[in-house]
C-alpha cells in the first residue's frame, strides 16, 4: 500500500490506516477499479466490496487503532452501497486541490455518534 499500511484484518474485512486522506481515496479508488475490471473478465465470480474513510486521530495501541474515527470509518463502510466509497467531509476537504471528485450525499445519521454526518461519495467511475 502506498503511503499506507494494514493494520489488521476484521473477518470480513481490513483496516489500513494512511499518512494522507488523498493516499486513502486514491487506494480505495485503486481498489474499486481493480476489482470493476476482475468482474469484467470474471463475470461469474463477482466481487465487490464496500469503503468507508475518515480522517482523525485516533487512538493507537499495539499496532492496533481504537476510537471514534475508526468507528466513523467502520460506520461509513457499513452505510455504503457494494461498489461504493463514502468518506466523512473531513476527508473530502483534505484533499481539496488534489483533483479527486466528490459528491456530497448529505448528513447521515450514523450508529453511535449523536449528530449527523456530512458524508461524500468518491466518483472514482462513471456509475457511481
Amino acid at each position: 500500500m502506498e503511503d499506507g499500511r494494514e493494520v489488521k484484518h476484521t473477518g470480513d474485512g481490513i483496516m489500513a490506516s494512511f499518512v494522507s486522506a488523498a493516499a486513502a481515496v486514491r487506494c480505495a479508488t485503486r481498489i474499486q477499479r481493480a476489482l470493476a475490471k476482475h468482474q469484467e473478465d470474471h463475470a461469474e465470480s463477482p466481487l465487490k466490496v464496500r469503503i468507508g474513510a475518515a480522517a482523525g486521530e485516533p487512538v493507537e495501541r499495539e499496532h492496533d487503532l481504537f476510537g471514534a474515527t475508526v468507528q466513523l470509518a467502520a460506520r461509513l463502510c457499513a452505510h455504503a452501497q457494494p461498489e461504493q466509497i463514502l468518506v466523512s467531509n473531513v476527508v473530502a476537504e483534505l484533499c481539496l486541490g488534489k483533483g479527486l471528485p466528490f459528491k456530497d450525499l448529505g448528513d447521515v445519521f450514523l450508529k453511535g455518534f449523536n449528530r449527523p454526518i456530512l458524508v461524500q461519495v468518491v466518483e472514482w467511475s462513471g456509475a457511481t
